[in-house]
């Protein structure tokens, strides 16, 4: 059997996608060239990250490919773009990269009613809010800032390839390669004018924005998984939106059972509350069976400290404790997702006969 199809934590990593290993391959062989020699095999190493910066620049609707500037990945560009400003505002409900580096430049959180944000209360130089959170899916619009007289910045990691996203009036957006189908280690960051201080210098490389020898293959994976999710997406999208269905209509009836994210939220993330039962026991109960779930964001996963997310919603303590992430790929079967919402049921009911 297929392990990627028993794998429902598609939102902490996804698996890479065969086609973008094949697209990798000849630029961790035979095409080594460092991207920024001179001679041919430099040459041929800069036409393809110059390649892959198209590619994912029309999966983000950029319209310049030179707005797209290469990371390692979703945090670094938050924690970038974060510690260039004097002043922000950010959602209570941000990744931690977001919501650390904001804290430590004392930056202010954005007032909430529930799912609601609400505006500064001061002017700024910033305003940070994510487009679909990575814990509950629920969907917000971050151009809703726009106009304000700040920069506005958007953490999509959770959003690009998967729901339809924006770029109107966004200075900074920041994403990651691993959460579609692409190589780890690897992220982009959207610049809209180009004005940023330079993250890291000494080389020159990326526009002088971020230095340092590039990772060609890395790069090269990322332009072909943004490729295959744009000419993809409906196909994808649909699948997510029936598999989530199927876990829904399994817990029809369920007692003390919630979906947590609001009308507004991404197909991709389920957050599922059972109250009276412990969501790591879940957890550790479903790994047993073969089935991977979560209880929270892989980054904070082995954190005793509650969801943040879930604390600004006020979610009462009993409720809070039995909460997982249940997160869907192009991998996941229907067979299997009808498989694994049967057993979580199971896993639930046998919890709470043991409480």
């Amino acid at each position: 059997m297929n392990p990627r199809e028993r794998y429902f934590d598609n939102a902490a990593t996804t698996p890479m996608d065969p086609r973008v290993l094949e697209a990798m391959l000849p630029f961790l062989l035979e095409r080594f060239g460092n991207a920024n020699s001179q001679h041919s095999f430099g040459a041929e190493a800069w036409e393809a990250v110059e390649h892959a910066r198209t590619q994912v620049s029309r999966l983000l609707g950029a319209e310049d490919p030179s707005q797209i500037v290469f990371t390692s990945g979703a945090t670094e560009s938050n924690n970038w773009v974060m510690r260039s400003f004097p002043s922000g505002w950010v959602s209570p409900f941000e990744h931690s990269s977001v919501l650390e580096p904001a804290q430590m430049q004392g930056f202010q959180m954005l007032p909430n009613n529930g799912l609601e944000l609400g505006s500064p209360a001061a002017r700024t130089d910033l305003v940070s809010c994510m487009a679909v959170n990575n814990e509950i899916g629920a969907q917000w619009d971050p151009g809703q800032f726009v106009g304000l007289g700040a920069k506005v910045h958007s953490d999509m990691t959770q959003a690009v390839s998967k729901v339809q996203t924006s770029l109107s009036g966004l200075d900074y957006v920041s994403f990651s390669a691993h959460k579609l189908y692409g190589p780890k280690g690897v992220g982009a960051l959207y610049i809209r004018d180009g004005s940023l201080t330079p993250m890291i210098a000494g080389g020159g490389q990326e526009n002088g924005l971020r230095s340092g020898t590039l990772n060609v293959a890395g790069i090269v994976g990322m332009g072909a998984a943004c490729e295959r999710a744009r000419l993809e997406f409906r196909t994808n999208l649909d699948h997510a939106y029936a598999l989530n269905g199927i876990v829904l209509e399994e817990m029809r009836g369920l007692a003390d059972c919630q979906a947590n994210g609001g009308a507004r939220r991404s197909p991709y993330i389920l957050s599922l509350s059972f109250r009276g039962v412990e969501g790591e026991a879940l957890v550790v109960d479903m790994d047993a069976r073969g089935y991977a779930i979560s209880s929270g964001a892989a980054c904070s996963s082995r954190s005793t400290e509650p969801s943040h997310v879930l604390v600004a919603l006020d979610m009462p303590e009993d409720w809070l404790r039995g909460t997982v992430r249940i997160s869907f790929g192009r991998f996941n079967t229907v067979d299997q997702t009808a498989q694994m919402a049967k057993t979580l049921r199971q896993c639930v009911e046998k919890l709470r006969t043991m409480t």
